[in-house]
C-alpha cells in the first residue's frame, strides 16, 4: 500500500484519535462498573463468611461448654454382659454334675448341653429385647397405638379368665394339688449349724465338690438375705437361713477359705497365682469343672458389696476379696462390675473403706495389663471430677486423699497417664481460651469453680511428682499457661483464694521441675488490693480454704486485710527461698524490692508495716550474702556447670538466715489456714518413699473416720 493522501491524513488526525479516546473512555467505564459490582459482591460474601464463621465458632464454643469435665474421654464403656448371659441361679447339686475321676466325660456332655441351652436362651432373650425396644419406641411415637395395646391386653385377659373358669371341677382339683406340691417344693431347705459345719469340714479336709457346691448355694442365699427373690428365676432348689449365726458362719467361711479351696482344687499356689496361670488353665478339665463354682462365688460377693452398709463387714469383704481378684480374669463383665463398685467405694467411702477399695483398684490395674490400667484411670478421673464439684471444710482431707491416690495409680504407667493428662489439660485450656475471648458468664463460671480448679490441681500434682524422672515438659508448659491465664482473667479482690491457689501451683511446679517461673508480680498484686470504705470490724466465720470466691461483706473486714498482707509475704517467701542460694538471686529480687518499698510507705497499719519491713530486711541480707560469695568465685557467668555448684555446701546445711526466716514464716502460716500448708507439707515429704507418703496422707486424711462404722445394716440379722 502506498502512502495516505493529504485528506486521509487530516481525517485520521481529526477523527481517528477521538475514536480511540472514546473507545478508551468506554472501556474504563465498563471496568469501573464491573469493579464496583465485584466490590459489592466481595463485601457481601465477606459479611456472609463472617456470619457463617461466627455461627460455627458459637456452635464450637457451645460444644466446649456443654461437655462436662468428667466426660472428656470419649472412650466407650465396655460394660457389656459378655459372659453374664446365663441367669444368676443356684448351682445344681446332682451327683453326676460335678463328679470327678471317671465321670468327667459325663460332666462334659452335660456341660455342653447346658452351654447349648444357654446359647439358645441368649438368642431368644436378645430377640425379645429388640422387640421390646421397638414397641417402646412405637409407643412414644404413637400414643394412640399404646392405648389400643392396653385395651387389647385387658380384653385378652378377660377372655382368658372366662376360659379358665369354664373348665371342669376335676381339673381345678388337680390344679390345686399341683399348686400345693409346687409350693412345698419352693418352700426351700432350712439350714442349720450342723449342716453348715459338716459341709465346711468336707471342703477343708476332703475338698469335696458336692459340699462346696452346697456351700456356694448357701452363700448365694446369704448374699441375698433380706431381699425379694422371685422363685421362678431360681428353680425349685433354694435355701433358707434361719438366724444370724448361720448367716455369719457361711460368710466367714467363704471369705476366708474360698480362695484357698479354689487354688487347691486347681492345683496351684495362692502366692504364685497370676493372670497367666488362670488363662493357661482355661482349656483344662479342672477349670471347666470349677468355672461355674468360681463364677457363682464371685457373683454373690459382688452382690454383697452392693448391699452392705455396715463398715466392719464391708472392710472385711474388701480385705478378703483382694486375694481373689485373679479369678475375675476369665469373666470380663464381672471385672467391670468389680471395678465399678470399687471406684464408687473409693470415692464415697470413708477411712479404711476408701483405702481398701483403692488397693483393689491398684491390684486390678497392675495385674490385668495396660488396657485395664487405662480403664481404671479414666473411670477414676470421671468419678473424681464428678465428686469435686462442691467443696466443704470437712471434705478437704478426703479430696486430698483422692487426688494423691489417683496420682499413685498414674505411677504404674506414667507414659500412658501423661497422654490422658494431655487430653484433659487441652480441654481445660479450650475452656479458658473461650472465657478469655468471649467473657461469657457461663464460661467464666465454669473456670471459677471447684471442679475446674481440682482438675488442674490433680494434674499439677501428677506433673510435680514425675517431672524429675520423665519428660513432661509439654504438659508442664500447657499447665503453666492455663494458670497464668487464670491469674489474668480473675483480677479483683473477691478472687483472692483462687489467686493464691494459682500462685501456689506455680511455686509447686517451679520447685519440682527446677524451672524458673516468675510469680513475684502476682503476689505483689495482692498487696495492692484497695477496697473502698474499709472498716476494722471482724467478719463472720468464713472458711477461706474451702472457697474460690469471697463474699462481698468479707472485703471490708480486718480478716481480708490480714489475708492479703500475710499471704503475699508467705508466697514471696516461698518463691525467694527456692532461689535464695542461686547465683542470680540479687538480680531476681531487685524489682520486687522496689515495689515492696513503695507499698510499705503507703501502709498505715503498724503490724503490717513491721512484717513487710522484716521481710525486706531479710531479702536484703540474703542479697548481700550472695554478692559476697559471688565476688570470691573465679569462674565466669557463662560457665553453667560451675554456676550450678554455687553455694552447694550452704544448700545442704540450710543454716542461712533467710532459710531460718522461711521456716518461721511457714510455721506461722498454719494459723492463717492457707492452701500452702498442704503443698509445703507435701514438698517436705518428697524424700520419703511414694507408697509410704501416700499411706501417711491417707492416715492423716481419714483419722477419726473409723468411728463412723455404726451405720445400720440394710439387712437385719
Amino acid at each position: 500500500m502506498g502512502k495516505l493522501g493529504k485528506k486521509a491524513r487530516k481525517f485520521a488526525k481529526k477523527n481517528l484519535q477521538s475514536v480511540l479516546k472514546q473507545r478508551r473512555k468506554f472501556k474504563s467505564m465498563i471496568k469501573r462498573k464491573t469493579s464496583r459490582r465485584e466490590e459489592k459482591d466481595h463485601t457481601e460474601n465477606a459479611k456472609m463468611d463472617k456470619i457463617h464463621l461466627s455461627k460455627e465458632r458459637n456452635c464450637e464454643d457451645q460444644d466446649i461448654l456443654d461437655i462436662p469435665l468428667e466426660d472428656i474421654y470419649y472412650k466407650e464403656d465396655t460394660d457389656e454382659d459378655v459372659d453374664d448371659s446365663d441367669s444368676d441361679s443356684y448351682l445344681s447339686e446332682e451327683s453326676n454334675t460335678y463328679a470327678q475321676g471317671d465321670e468327667g466325660g459325663s460332666y462334659q456332655e452335660g456341660n455342653n448341653g447346658i452351654t447349648c441351652y444357654s446359647a439358645q436362651n441368649n438368642e431368644i432373650y436378645s430377640e425379645l429385647v429388640k422387640k421390646k425396644n421397638r414397641l417402646m419406641k412405637l409407643k412414644q411415637k404413637d400414643p394412640e397405638f399404646s392405648r389400643f395395646l392396653d385395651t387389647y391386653q385387658k380384653g385378652l385377659g378377660q377372655f382368658r379368665d372366662d376360659e379358665s373358669y369354664s373348665s371342669d371341677d376335676t381339673d381345678n382339683d388337680g390344679m390345686e394339688v399341683d399348686e400345693e406340691d409346687s409350693s412345698r417344693k419352693r418352700k426351700g431347705k432350712v439350714l442349720t449349724m450342723s449342716i453348715i459345719d459338716g459341709w465346711c469340714q468336707q471342703v477343708v479336709e476332703q475338698q469335696s465338690l458336692s459340699a462346696l457346691t452346697s456351700l456356694l448355694n448357701a452363700y448365694r442365699a446369704a448374699s441375698h438375705y433380706g431381699t425379694k427373690l422371685t422363685q421362678l428365676s431360681h428353680g425349685p432348689l433354694f435355701y433358707e437361713i434361719p438366724n444370724g449365726e448361720c448367716y455369719s458362719r457361711i460368710l466367714v467361711f467363704m471369705f476366708c477359705e474360698a480362695n484357698k479351696t479354689f487354688c487347691g482344687l486347681l492345683g496351684i499356689q495362692c502366692s504364685s497365682c497370676k493372670k497367666e496361670t488362670i488363662t493357661n488353665l482355661r482349656n483344662t478339665e479342672k477349670w471347666k469343672t470349677l468355672k461355674p463354682l468360681v463364677k457363682s462365688y464371685l457373683r454373690s460377693t459382688l452382690f454383697i458389696l452392693g448391699q452392705i452398709t455396715d463398715l466392719g463387714i464391708l472392710n472385711f469383704v474388701l480385705t478378703q476379696l483382694k486375694d481373689s481378684i485373679i479369678f475375675f480374669a476369665p469373666f470380663p463383665s464381672l471385672l467391670h462390675r468389680l471395678l465399678k463398685v470399687s471406684i464408687h467405694l473409693w470415692a464415697t467411702g470413708k477411712g479404711t473403706t476408701s483405702y481398701l477399695s483403692f488397693l483393689i483398684i491398684h491390684v486390678f490395674a497392675s495385674t490385668f495389663g495396660s488396657d485395664w490400667h487405662d480403664t481404671c484411670l479414666v473411670k477414676m478421673y470421671k468419678t473424681f471430677a464428678a465428686q469435686c464439684k462442691f467443696m466443704e471444710p470437712a471434705l478437704l482431707k478426703h479430696m486430698e486423699y483422692l487426688r494423691n491416690s489417683f496420682v499413685e495409680l498414674c505411677l504404674l504407667n506414667v507414659h500412658k497417664s501423661s497422654d490422658k493428662a494431655l487430653i484433659s489439660v487441652k480441654h481445660l485450656a479450650k475452656i479458658l481460651q473461650l472465657a478469655l475471648r468471649t467473657k461469657k458468664k457461663e464460661a467464666l463460671k465454669k473456670v471459677c469453680s471447684w471442679q475446674y480448679t481440682n482438675c488442674i490441681d490433680i494434674w499439677v500434682t501428677f506433673v510435680s511428682e514425675n517431672i524429675s524422672e520423665h519428660d513432661l515438659q509439654p504438659l508442664l508448659f500447657i499447665i503453666v499457661q492455663i494458670i497464668n491465664g487464670m491469674t489474668h482473667l480473675f483480677i479483683g479482690p473477691r478472687y483472692l483464694p483462687l489467686r493464691i491457689k494459682c500462685i501456689q501451683w506455680l511455686s509447686y511446679l517451679s520447685q519440682s521441675s527446677g524451672v524458673f517461673i516468675p510469680v513475684a508480680s502476682f503476689a505483689l498484686d495482692i498487696l495492692e488490693y484497695k477496697v473502698s470504705k474499709t472498716s476494722g470490724k471482724h467478719a463472720k466465720n468464713f472458711s477461706f480454704s474451702s472457697s474460690v470466691k469471697l463474699p462481698k461483706h468479707w472485703l471490708k473486714s480486718r480478716e481480708f486485710q490480714d489475708q492479703c498482707i500475710f499471704s503475699s509475704i508467705e508466697l514471696l517467701c516461698v518463691h525467694f527461698n527456692q532461689w535464695s542460694l542461686h547465683i542470680s538471686f540479687p538480680e531476681l529480687a531487685t524489682a520486687p524490692l522496689i515495689r515492696l518499698r513503695k507499698l510499705c510507705e503507703t501502709i498505715t497499719e503498724e503490724n503490717f508495716k513491721r512484717a513487710l519491713k522484716r521481710f525486706i530486711d531479710q531479702v536484703e541480707l540474703n542479697i548481700d550474702f550472695v554478692r559476697k560469695k559471688r565476688d570470691d568465685v573465679a569462674f565466669s557467668p557463662k560457665d553453667e556447670e560451675a554456676s550450678e555448684t554455687f553455694l552447694q555446701l550452704e544448700r545442704s546445711n540450710q543454716n542461712t538466715s533467710f532459710k531460718q526466716y522461711y521456716g518461721s514464716i511457714i510455721q506461722k502460716a498454719v494459723s492463717h489456714d492457707l492452701f500452702w500448708n498442704q503443698k509445703s507439707s507435701s514438698m517436705n515429704k518428697k524424700k520419703q518413699p511414694r507408697k509410704k507418703r501416700q499411706f501417711q496422707s491417707h492416715c492423716n486424711g481419714t483419722e477419726g473416720n473409723e468411728e463412723d462404722g455404726t451405720a445400720q445394716k440394710k439387712r437385719k440379722i
